[in-house]
Parts: C-alpha cells; sequence; structure tokens
C-alpha cells in the first residue's frame, strides 16, 4: 500500500471517436442499470476491468485508457452495437408508454423528495429499504412514461463500506466520490456557471448547494450538493455522509432536502423548460420542509395568507410513512426549530403557526419536540403507509392527530410497496422468459405450465444462480480473511457453501426489531439443522448496522463469531458490505428468504418480494407484504406468539416455530425428489412466480400512485387554484369558521320511532337528529347514522355503513333537525350512532379535520 495520501481526485474523460461518440450518453444515462444489453455492451470492452472498477460505465470510459478505446472505434462488430443501443435508447426516452395512453387529466410534473436513492451499487446514496424503494419508484415511473423528478442530497461520502473484523465487529469506511467519475453532470445557467441554490441561516450564515442531475432513463434525480467552494469548511460538511450525524447537522440536510429541494426543482424547470410540478410527494418526514417553502411561496408571490396558502400545499401534497417504529421518525428540540422559523428562511411565514404544524401538541406526545412525520401529515392531505398492515398500523401510530375519529377512519391510506423486475431479475431468468415466451418479462408470464417451461429447465435456472451465490461468497470471503488476518485462507473457506444444499437467505439492515441474531436462539438445534449428514441446511447472512448503533453490531458480531465455530463454519456465512451489488446475486441464489421481525413492526419489507421473483420461496413473519399476499402456496409463515407474556418467552416460541418448519417443512418438500428434481417445490417456485409477479412489482406500486394519489392531487391543486385560488380562499375561510364554531357544535337529542325492541328484517328505521351548530350552515356539516352489527361492548363493527341525514327545515332556536329512514336489511345484535362532521367538496375525508361531535 502507498504511504501518499491524495489530496483530492478526480476522472480524466477520454476523448472518444465519433463512432463511439453515444457511448458518453449511454455510459451518463443510468437506464443501463437495468438493461441487460447495455450493460454488456460495457462489460465486453474489458471484463476483467469492468468487474475491478465497479461496473459503472462512466468510471469504464476513464479507466480504459485511449489505446483500448482506438481499438474499438476500428470494430465494425462493436461500434455496430454502439449505434444499435444508442438507437434503443432514443426509443426508450422519447417513445409513448402507459402515462402518455392514460386517459383524463392528469399531473404534468410531479416531484418526488426523499433522503436517499439506491438505483446501483455505484451510487451508494442509500442504506437500506427506503433508498431501494426510492430508486424503484424512480425506475418504474420511467418505464411506465410518468413525468417525475426526483430530488434528494448527493453525499460525497455516500453511506459506508462495511468490513468484518478478526473479532466479529462491523468496522466503516467512507471512500470519497467523484461524481463526474458516475456520470452525474451539474445544473447551469446558460453562460455555463454552475447554479446554487442558497438558504439563509440563522447566525447570518449562508448554505449553498449546486445541483448535480443523475439521468435515470426518463427522470432527472436532481442531487443537492454542498461541496462547494461559497460554503464555509463547517457546512461544506453538510452533505457529507448519509444519516452520519445528528443535532443541527441532520436538520440542515433536511432543510437543504425539503427548502434547497423545492428550489433546485424551480431552478430546474426554469433552464429546461419543464413545466413546474402540480404534485409533490414526499417520501417519509426528512423532506417536509418542503411544505413550508411552498406556502412560503404562496403568501409572497401570490398573495395568500397563511390557511390559503396551507390549503394549496396540503392539496397537492402526498406523503408517504414508511415507519412502524417511533424511533425511526426524526424529531428535533422546539427551540431548533423555532431559531431557523425566525431567521428569515421561510419569507413571509408566520413562525408561530409554521411550528405548531410539527410540534406534539396532542395526548401522549412532547410539545417541547417538533416531529418530521407530524408535520408531513399534516401538509399532505393524501397520506398513505406501504402495504396494508402498516396502513392500519399508521393510523393507530398517528391517530391522536384526529382525535375523537376512530381509527380505522383516520385518513391514511395505503399502497403496497414493489420493486423493479427489470432491475432484481436474474439474467438467467429474463433468458429464460425469453426462450419460453419470447421476451424478458418474466413477472408478466404464467409460469405454472412445465409444458411451457419445463422442470429440467426451471431446475437448471435455480441452480445455475446457486452457483453463482456459492462462488461470490467464496471470493468475498476469501478478500475478508486476507484483509483481516495473516493473508493465509483456510481451506475451509474455498469450501464454503453447496450448491446442492437447501439455502436460506437473511439480508437486510440490522436494527434490533428485525432480529438478525433469531436464528440463534437455540444453538445446538440450529446446529443440528445445519450439519444433518443426509439433508443439510445452510444460511447466507448479510446486513449492516448503523455506524452509531452498537445494538445492531454486537447482533452482527454473535453472529458472525457463531458462523466461525468449527462445527458449522461452511454452512452458514455473513457476507460482508451487504448492497445493491451483492442483493443482485443474493437473492437469486438462495432457495429461501427468512424474514423474522417483530410483528408489525416491518412497513412492507421489499427483499423477499425480489427472491421471489427470481423463484425463492418465503419463510416469514406475517408482517409487512407477507401478511397481505402469502396464500399457502409462495412459502411458509412464521407463527406470531402473541399471546407470549414477555419478549423472552416471544423469541423462544418464534424461534422455535421456525426451527420447526424448517426441519418437517422445509427439508422435506426441498429434498423429495422424482428423477432428482424437487417437482412439489418447484410447484411452489411457479406459483410464487407467478402471482407474485403481478403483484410484487414497481411497476404495480407506481400505477396505483398515480391513479389514487397523484391523479387526485393533481385535480385538487387546479381547482384550489383556479380563479386566483378562489377555492384555495374559500376552503381556508370554511377551515377557520368550522374550527372557531365546533367546540359548541352539539348534538342535543336523537329520536327514533317505529321500531320495537325485537326488530325484524325489513323494519323501517327512522332517526331525527337536533343539531346545535353554532351558527354553522346545516350545509357546512354532515349529520350521520352509522350502523351496523356490535361486539359484546356495544361498539360499531369496522364494516358499519354511514348514511347521511338530511336537514328537515330551517333552524329553530338555533337547532336544525335532520332526518332519515334506513331499512334493516341486517341480522343479529344490530346499534347505531349518530356523528356530525364538517364537509367540504374539496375535502379528502370526512374527518380529514378531525373535529367529530357524536351523540351522547
Amino acid at each position: 500500500m502507498g504511504l501518499v495520501k491524495a489530496i483530492r481526485t478526480f476522472t480524466v474523460r477520454p476523448v472518444l471517436a465519433p463512432s463511439l461518440a453515444p457511448l458518453d450518453r449511454l455510459a451518463s444515462n443510468w437506464r443501463w442499470s437495468w438493461s441487460r444489453a447495455t450493460h454488456a455492451l460495457f462489460a465486453s470492452m474489458d471484463p476483467d476491468l469492468w468487474e475491478e472498477i465497479g461496473e459503472n460505465p462512466s468510471r469504464m470510459l476513464g479507466a480504459l485508457g485511449q489505446t483500448r478505446l482506438d481499438q474499438l472505434a476500428a470494430d465494425d462488430r462493436f461500434v455496430a452495437r454502439v449505434r444499435a443501443e444508442d438507437e434503443r435508447l432514443e426509443a426508450y426516452l422519447t417513445g409513448e408508454r402507459w402515462y402518455q395512453r392514460l386517459e383524463g387529466a392528469k399531473p404534468a410534473h410531479i416531484a418526488y423528495f426523499s433522503p436517499e436513492f439506491g438505483v446501483d451499487g455505484s451510487l451508494p446514496q442509500y442504506s437500506g429499504g427506503l433508498g431501494i424503494l426510492a430508486g424503484d419508484h424512480l425506475k418504474s415511473s420511467s418505464d411506465l412514461g410518468v413525468p417525475l423528478t426526483g430530488v434528494g442530497l448527493f453525499y460525497r461520502a455516500g453511506y459506508f463500506r462495511q468490513s468484518i473484523g478478526d473479532d466479529g465487529w462491523q468496522r466503516e469506511a467512507y471512500p470519497l466520490l467523484d461524481p463526474y467519475g458516475l456520470g452525474l453532470t451539474l445544473l447551469r445557467e446558460p453562460d455555463g456557471a454552475p447554479i446554487e441554490i442558497a438558504l439563509d441561516l440563522p447566525g447570518a450564515r449562508t448554505l449553498h448547494a449546486r445541483v448535480w442531475i443523475a439521468d435515470i432513463g426518463r427522470i432527472p434525480l436532481l442531487l443537492l450538493d454542498s461541496e462547494t467552494p461559497s460554503n464555509t469548511e463547517e457546512l461544506r460538511r453538510v452533505t457529507d455522509r448519509l444519516y452520519g450525524g445528528g443535532g443541527e447537522h441532520r436538520l440542515l440536510q433536511e432543510l437543504l432536502l425539503g427548502v434547497g429541494g423545492v428550489r433546485a426543482v424551480r431552478a430546474f424547470s426554469a433552464a429546461t423548460g419543464r413545466p413546474a410540478p402540480d404534485v409533490f410527494h414526499t417520501n417519509e418526514g426528512h423532506a417536509g420542509f418542503q411544505g413550508l417553502e411552498r406556502m412560503s411561496e404562496f403568501i409572497t408571490a401570490d398573495g395568500l395568507s397563511f390557511g390559503e396558502a396551507l390549503a394549496q400545499v396540503r392539496a397537492s401534497t402526498v406523503f408517504t410513512t414508511h415507519t412502524p417504529v417511533a424511533a425511526g421518525i426524526d424529531r428535533f428540540p422546539r427551540d431548533l426549530i423555532a431559531s431557523f422559523l425566525t431567521s428569515g428562511l421561510f419569507r413571509g411565514l408566520d413562525p408561530v403557526r409554521a411550528l405548531e404544524l410539527g410540534l406534539e401538541s396532542y395526548e401522549g406526545g412532547d410539545p417541547g419536540v417538533f416531529n418530521m412525520a407530524v408535520l408531513g401529515l399534516h401538509l399532505g392531505q393524501h397520506a398513505n403507509g406501504v402495504s396494508l398492515l402498516h396502513g392500519e398500523v399508521s393510523r393507530g401510530m398517528f391517530g391522536q392527530l384526529w382525535p375523537g375519529v376512530d381509527t380505522d377512519e383516520v385518513p391514511i391510506t395505503s399502497i403496497t410497496n414493489g420493486v423493479h423486475g427489470p432491475t432484481w431479475i436474474h439474467p438467467a431468468i429474463k433468458a429464460l422468459s425469453e426462450r419460453a415466451f419470447g421476451d424478458a418479462y418474466a413477472t408478466e408470464h404464467d409460469w405454472s405450465d412445465a409444458r411451457v417451461v419445463s422442470d429440467e429447465e426451471l431446475w437448471g435456472v435455480r441452480g445455475a444462480m446457486k452457483d453463482e451465490l456459492v462462488a461470490e461468497a467464496r471470493r468475498r470471503m476469501t478478500a475478508s480473511v486476507s484483509a483481516t488476518g495473516s493473508g493465509v485462507v483456510p481451506s475451509w473457506v474455498q469450501n464454503l457453501l453447496d450448491p446442492d444444499v437447501l439455502t436460506i437467505g437473511f439480508a437486510r439492515r440490522v436494527p434490533t426489531y428485525k432480529r438478525l441474531t433469531l436464528m440463534l436462539r437455540d444453538p445446538e438445534r440450529l446446529t443440528k439443522l445445519l450439519t444433518d449428514p443426509e439433508r443439510p441446511v445452510q444460511i447466507v447472512v448479510g446486513g449492516k448496522s448503523h455506524p452509531a448503533d452498537d445494538s445492531g453490531k454486537i447482533l452482527i458480531q454473535q453472529l458472525v463469531r457463531f458462523s466461525q465455530g468449527k462445527e458449522v463454519r461452511g454452512r452458514i456465512v455473513f457476507l460482508p458490505n451487504y448492497d445493491i451489488t451483492l442483493a443482485k446475486i443474493l437473492y437469486p441464489g438462495c432457495d429461501v428468504w427468512l424474514n423474522n421481525p417483530l410483528r408489525p413492526l416491518e412497513a412492507c419489507g421489499t427483499s423477499g418480494m425480489k427472491a421471489a421473483l427470481n423463484g425463492a420461496l418465503n419463510l416469514s413473519i406475517l408482517d409487512g407484504w407477507w401478511d397481505e399476499w402469502y396464500d399457502g402456496e409462495n412459502g411458509w409463515a412464521i407463527p406470531t406468539a402473541d399471546t407470549a407474556s414477555n419478549d423472552e418467552e416471544r423469541d423462544d416460541a418464534e424461534a422455535a416455530a421456525l426451527y420447526d418448519l424448517i426441519e418437517h417443512q422445509l427439508v422435506p418438500t426441498f429434498y423429495e425428489r422424482e428423477g432428482g428434481i424437487p417437482k412439489r417445490w418447484l410447484g411452489m417456485v411457479r406459483h410464487t412466480m407467478t402471482e407474485l409477479g403481478k403483484k410484487a412489482t414497481s411497476d404495480r406500486m407506481v400505477r396505483d400512485y398515480v391513479t389514487r394519489l397523484y391523479v387526485p392531487a393533481a385535480e385538487h391543486d387546479v381547482a384550489l387554484r383556479a380563479d386566483g385560488f378562489a377555492e384555495a380562499k374559500e376552503l381556508a375561510a370554511f377551515v377557520a369558521r368550522v374550527r372557531a364554531a365546533w367546540p359548541k357544535v352539539h348534538i342535543e337529542n336523537v329520536d327514533s320511532s317505529g321500531i320495537p325492541q325485537q326488530a325484524q328484517a325489513g323494519d323501517v328505521l327512522e332517526v331525527r337528529a337536533a343539531v346545535r351548530l353554532d351558527g354553522l350552515a346545516a350545509d357546512d356539516v354532515a349529520v350521520e347514522l352509522a350502523y351496523g352489527r356490535t361486539d359484546e361492548n356495544d361498539a360499531l363493527a369496522h364494516d358499519r355503513v354511514v348514511h347521511r341525514l338530511r336537514p328537515a327545515g330551517p333552524a329553530l332556536d338555533g337547532v336544525t333537525t335532520f332526518t332519515g329512514t334506513l331499512p334493516l336489511t341486517v341480522t343479529g345484535t344490530f346499534g347505531y350512532s349518530v356523528r356530525a362532521v364538517p364537509t367540504h367538496p374539496l375535502l379528502v375525508s370526512p374527518v380529514e379535520l378531525g373535529l367529530v361531535t357524536y351523540a351522547s
């Protein structure tokens, strides 16, 4: 190793011959990361060098050397491939796609904010599932033609590169990234000068950022970078690392993402002529300040009041929450946020009212804390969780923001995550799809017919992918042992894993709730499973713990130490530096994907989807997406010990159930063979690839976002904006009027007649409710009869029905009577109640304002 360390590194780009000029565009558009043909084109230039430089085309062009490039320029076949790939990229970028064929009004431009984006392993701007999901969202938006712009930060040291020491302890390294060498381009003024975004901070400081553009197919991804000469040394470090600091450092990153992100989108639109966004999507609470920045714009540029600006921003904002864990939400001291709100950063914005949008000023909250998820929900009229179960959990978790509202009515819906098939499906599966079905769209086909894809073919492909995983595991472990030990590689490393053995994979971030070490609960029983002489099992594990999370590092250390035991080494292995590059080999190479979080703390989890699309079966706690899509034929559900009296008892019970399933279900099914092939196992594989292929893709997810959230948000934005923001002003006035009057709104009495104690189906229930509206008009309020079956506590079931009552005439002595009739069709124990809620055509939910009055 050299002793002299470079103080700066950069990439020297070669001069391309005219015949190879398209390589520049092909290298700088990240579609290469999911286009097999483009990927193969660059790899063919020098396969060994391609692997050595981390499989990145821009780096490849910089490293290849002028001599080799000149040789390729004289190779007619290679030049023809370059031309063909460039034509394919052009057709992809300009052709009509799903979104262009979508009928009706739709958004012209969607801005999608996320603190991390996982596009490719060579662009380490992600830590885990949130970033991978964001990257897949961009890729599917590109494939579908959705006019979306991604907005994030450019972290000069990315997340971190993980190594494991002899003691099993995680170590972190932060190699600096050269954005030019990655194929990113700066957003520039017409004269070529870099465009800079500026944020005024307390203490007469100004935070500047340049904007890098990564082309993700048809989608521009804007990444703000504080490494600019305009900043002080301290402020240059704002975008140093992803999740690398706390306190004000973390807050500055989120202000740059939210406030700077809006300003970057404005600058990008002005520079490119792209329409201004009409929908803003905040992926988790980190970018919540984008809403305050946009309110500031409406107040200063359009003369709206605080309430009017809030109504307009809410109408056009989609907020997605990804965490069911309170510890996963960013929370800042109230006084710290107040200092920024009064610094001049948000022009024209009432700092007191703005602060209230994020405070935990509800029962059980901490009023001294500013909560970014609370801010996101207050600023986003359209909100969702990322699986059906997570939507339910989120409604309970944030229900206190809507006091008096039943949990199932809290206005947070759900759209289940998906994964980008072209990125995550192994080339061998794509090739098999092409041979059998005529195209590489593996998720769109029925794999159940053995006459189309024979068992021998399918099993052969599965075996080839396992061979690749085994080879990669041996290579990584050899490199790891060589780097941390004496340099002598033990023989057992060279024989690590066996492609003929039932292989279980487990890889993810390592917070404690994901329970990396649940599999170690009974070491003796696990050892027996791993070392069975006739039908052994092997486990491949990967994952990173946050650098500041020593509890997670301890779990990794425990697993690594167990894997080093003489009895089991070679049958269980921890592979260091889990990232997209490793994941693309790991998911397809496993027979089973394991997930055993504490239910219901896994919001969705998508690693099992990626494995499933490659023909792996899932073995998982019924949490996240698996709770929704497990059907008994696509894998196995680990029973949840809900009745356990403590954590120890629960972990013991769930670990025992895990071992039982492996021993009595997985092992027999995998090793039961006919002619050397596990027929029953392959039947489950075929079912998994067919059924989950229909659901578990980010194409399906993005279509859901478009139709269920983006289109309604755009419609609301247009409605409120029309005629000089007339509807925004009217809605804000309505909200103010209703909030002021609501404490005195009261249902004075409810009269039902004509129904005996023993009613029968066909009888008619007549209801009259006398409601004091305290000056509100009858059409400001919906008086509703909620009815249905009741439980033993006289509570109405979740499938209750709401029937609106109508005013019977003008108010008398301040009381308005509402009436309605209801034919009884529900048999059994029946109940009803009457409630009043505000009503307005531009409210998404009748309980959106959190104002509900029930009859007592």
